[in-house]
């Protein structure tokens, strides 16, 4: 299963490398784009969801790195929520080492 890894600047332009252990992400995101922080945790929160159905449809387990993933990713966007203009943008998509 082709895993990838996608980066992303914050509002306070801090940037995060994520992963994703599935091609899925790329439909729910695009690159260049800003996302409110409501709308990229629900493509987030999508998105992981059919990764995960992806790998356990493949190895009978869900991907513990991808829930980690977007734990740690929501919980960076609630350090944004006070800024209703605060928006996410994905800056690119790369292969997973």
């Amino acid at each position: 299963m082709p895993a990838m890894h996608y980066t992303l600047r914050w509002p306070d332009a801090s940037e995060t490398t994520a992963y994703s252990p599935s091609l899925i992400i790329q439909d729910y995101f695009e690159p260049g784009r800003a996302y409110r922080l409501d709308d990229f945790a629900q493509r987030l929160q999508a998105a992981t969801a059919i990764a995960n159905e992806r790998v356990q449809a493949k190895f009978g387990f869900v991907c513990s790195r991808a829930n980690d993933q977007q734990a740690t990713l929501l919980a960076r966007i609630t350090q944004f929520e006070g800024e209703p203009q605060a928006e996410v943008t994905v800056l690119a998509f790369g292969p997973a080492d």
